[in-house]
């Protein structure tokens, strides 16, 4: 057995929950083992979350799009897999470089990811809004639960997403199995967004996000659903989306040009120490 001894903090947005690692120099958890991620994500083996983000400095990281922000959110999702993006993850990322006092939480907070360098602000109320950046949509392809089948939008807000427009929520069943798709659509996996339009412009959301299963929410699920919305209801720009997840409310700012920024609380709940013990 490898045991180690590191610091950890533990967050959410919208009951989307991470496990924070401060690694600012990158010497305690080197490329980060699949292994680690797996057994801090574990609900009954370890923390439970559902990913890992990594706090690094951008000059102690390698193999990742340039940025000259200080800080790089390395995220993972809960079976160990790299992701490039995530929307709720990046405002528990803000929320803990703002309380650890490792930027100035009164200006714009800049840090690089996998899929581009973001620009964060933290609002009087305390909700925390990401600039996304451009949400791509990328044609329709078809996805499936059991005997059932729909048109899906295609889109990509830095990791790939299906946005499937439903008349109720429950028509994607228990979601305790992977959508089916054509794996030739997606080859690194996809998140499935089922969403309904309500009666009050809103959207409500349930979505199944790879490596981790049905979540209680998606920040760039639901920047997904809104742009597909925006776009399937030929929807004057700019205007704001707001999406209920099973964990709360998202707000998505769509300008033209399906710019879009999220907006959202972000909690750190926990913080300590952790010795943990890996096969080795």
């Amino acid at each position: 057995m490898i045991a180690s001894t590191f610091a950890w903090a533990k967050g959410h947005g919208t009951e989307n929950d991470y496990i924070v690692l401060p690694d600012y120099d990158g010497g305690v958890h080197g490329d980060l083992s699949k292994e680690l991620v797996t057994t801090l994500c574990h609900r009954r083996r370890g923390l439970g979350a559902d990913g890992v983000l990594r706090v690094v400095r951008s000059s102690s990281i390698h193999g990742v799009p340039e940025t000259d922000a200080e800080w790089f959110m390395d995220y993972r999702n809960p079976d160990g897999s790299v992701a490039q993006m995530c929307g709720n993850g990046a405002r528990v990322f803000v929320r803990f470089l703002a309380e650890s006092g490792l930027v100035d939480p009164t200006g714009p907070i800049r840090f690089g990811t996998r899929s581009g360098t973001k620009t964060a602000t933290i609002a009087e109320d305390g909700s925390i809004c990401v600039d996304m950046g451009t949400v791509e949509l990328q044609g329709s392809v078809e996805i499936a639960v059991g005997d059932r089948s729909w048109k899906a939008h295609k889109i990509s807000v830095g990791n790939p997403h299906a946005v499937v427009f439903v008349d109720s929520l429950e028509e994607a069943g228990p979601l305790q199995e992977t959508p089916e798709y054509d794996v030739s659509d997606f080859p690194d996996g996809v998140n499935v967004e089922f969403v309904r339009p309500e009666a009050d412009g809103e959207l409500s959301m349930r979505v199944y996000e790879r490596g981790a299963g049905e979540t209680r929410s998606c920040g760039t699920g639901a920047c997904a659903a809104a742009v597909a919305h925006v776009v399937t209801e030929d929807l004057v720009t700019p205007t704001t989306i707001r999406v209920g997840v099973l964990g709360g409310t998202l707000e998505v700012p769509v300008d033209t040009g399906n710019e879009v920024k999220l907006s959202g609380p972000a909690v750190i709940v926990a913080q300590g120490e952790l010795e943990l013990r890996l096969a080795g």
